[in-house]
């Protein structure tokens, strides 16, 4: 009798073992790969993401997060993407120029005012006339833009800087793109391609002078330790969206379509909030450093910038009228 009850219990352990592993590979398999260590705020927003997700849509999507490019290499995400390798990451303006070249402004210096405006023109009808061109043209659909913060430029050796002219010679890493090739000219710098994880170590040994990026992001990969100075440039601020391979998200019913926007939104406000106080407090942490940091003048390099852009065809390619829309954006 105690065997024949032991064999039953084993049968319905299996069992409900059989069924929660079935129920689980059934689950749609979402994986996010981003560039972005794992201690900055886009990183802990994902995590935060998934959690949503997988909450409100218990056994039909499974997500997984991989931060600092280790499922993709930074650069490759769009095109796997549209290969169908993966199914969401966090996609620039500059990977959507690169395909899309008539929407180059919104990767162009000195576009957006501050967070609020960029969030306005985003969350605007601006933003989803270019949310439905990605989506026809690209096969990616965006469903949140969030704030990856403004950009400002570091140097491994202090340099006086007031104007571009100052910068001359200086080798920048900046991702690749023809629309980073020009800001970085603008900027009066020899811009160098990198992907962001090799950034420490090439600072350290003097392969790149220095690099540009938002504050925060620059303290989560400790550069104050190989650098000595921020020059606050101001010269980009930028957006960054959720953006998931169309086939999979055309494979989630409209339920499920309203779940991911709804944790999108959720975690896209957390970053948001936490990366405009981080930046409130990263002046203080750098100087704390023993780093300096000042400020050139801004109006000689939002000039330098915009003739970079006319003098390289950019932008002739540009949407005609769609710079006069974004600034006006109240």
């Amino acid at each position: 009798m105690n065997l024949r009850r032991s064999l039953v219990a084993a049968s319905l352990l299996a069992l409900g073992l059989a069924v929660g592993t079935n129920a689980w590979s059934q689950a749609m398999q979402m994986r996010i790969s981003h560039a972005a260590a794992e201690s900055d705020w886009l990183h802990k927003s994902m995590l935060m993401f998934k959690d949503n997700v997988e909450k409100a849509l218990p056994g039909q999507v499974a997500v997984s997060v991989h931060g600092a490019s280790s499922l993709f290499r930074q650069g490759t995400e769009v095109p796997a993407l549209q290969r169908g390798n993966l199914e969401m990451s966090t996609m620039t303006t500059f990977e959507v120029e690169q395909q899309l070249p008539e929407y180059g402004i919104l990767s162009s210096g000195y576009l957006f005012r501050d967070y609020e405006h960029l969030a306005k023109v985003m969350r605007g009808t601006i933003g989803k006339d270019y949310y439905d061109a990605v989506a026809a043209k690209m096969g990616i659909q965006i469903i949140e833009v969030s704030y990856l913060g403004t950009r400002q430029v570091n140097l491994r050796q202090a340099k006086d800087v007031k104007t571009p002219a100052d910068l001359a010679g200086v080798k920048l890493r900046m991702p690749a793109g023809p629309g980073w090739l020009a800001l970085g000219k603008g900027l009066g710098v020899s811009p160098t391609p990198m992907a962001m994880p090799e950034v420490y170590l090439s600072m350290k040994t003097g392969t790149i002078d220095g690099q540009e990026n938002p504050l925060g992001l620059a303290k989560n990969n400790n550069l104050q330790e190989v650098s000595q100075q921020f020059v606050l440039t101001s010269h980009l601020v930028q957006p960054i969206f959720y953006a998931i391979a169309k086939p999979f998200w055309d494979k989630l019913s409209p339920a499920q379509q309203e779940a991911l926007r709804k944790a999108a939104r959720e975690s896209s406000k957390a970053n948001d909030d936490a990366k405009l106080a981080e930046e409130k407090q990263m002046v203080d942490f750098f100087l704390k450093a023993g780093m300096k940091v000042t400020t050139p003048d801004l109006n000689a390099f939002r000039a330098s910038v915009d003739k970079q852009y006319v003098d390289s065809g950019l932008a002739a390619k540009w949407m005609p009228g769609l710079k006069e829309k974004i600034l006006a954006v109240k």
